[in-house]
């Protein structure tokens, strides 16, 4: 992956391009999200993984978290688990899951397609096959990278304590299970922490 990532810096994905229309579409239909560097960092750090990566994939990382886009989802409590609360993570997948696969059939996307986005974005939390375990670790790739500040600001915040948004960062990194991602993580980790110390 280093040589995909900018050399001796194994943790900064480039910038990816879209690879196809319904990607630019993605692209365009998620720019208002608050969030949108986020799902953008995590189409990035797919393909600085899997540089071979699908049309499924890349739509899949550019739009896993965009249930949170719309009113009236699941709402996260940081205090618990560290922020890895399975219900809540279950259905914010689910609802992103639901939202991504209507907006695909508005586009008119094969069934083939529907499925394999709708299985990666059920599954983005929690992995589970190669596929799946690609956009998880894209997600905590970028999220360490882009939001882990946000960690600091659940503390200022009086959402958790510093042990629970620790554990949540800690969490990001543990749960990769690609090993290519392994140094990236450690490294944007290590600087989370420090931001969340500061």
């Amino acid at each position: 992956m280093a040589g995909a990532t900018g050399g001796d810096r194994p943790d900064v994905a480039p910038q990816a391009p879209p690879a196809s229309a319904l990607e630019r579409e993605a692209e365009a239909w998620v720019a208002d999200y608050v969030n949108v560097r986020h799902l953008l960092r995590t189409r990035d750090w797919l393909v600085a993984l899997a540089p071979e990566a699908g049309e499924a994939l890349r739509v899949a990382a550019l739009t896993h978290d965009i249930e949170r886009r719309v009113p009236g989802g699941p709402r996260l409590d940081a205090r618990r688990a560290g922020g890895q609360d399975a219900a809540y993570l279950h259905e914010h997948a689910r609802r992103s899951a639901r939202i991504v696969d209507a907006w695909l059939g508005e586009r008119g996307a094969g069934r083939e397609l529907r499925a394999s986005v709708f299985e990666l974005i059920l599954r983005h939390e929690i992995g589970g096959t190669p596929a799946a375990d690609l956009v998880q670790a894209a997600d905590s790739l970028s999220f360490l990278e882009v939001n882990a500040g946000r960690a600091r600001a659940w503390v200022d915040e009086g959402r958790c304590d510093l042990a629970e948004a620790q554990a949540k960062l800690d969490w990001m990194r543990d749960r990769i299970a690609v090993p290519a991602a392994a140094a990236a993580a450690a490294g944007l980790h290590a600087v989370a922490l420090v931001a969340l110390a500061a």
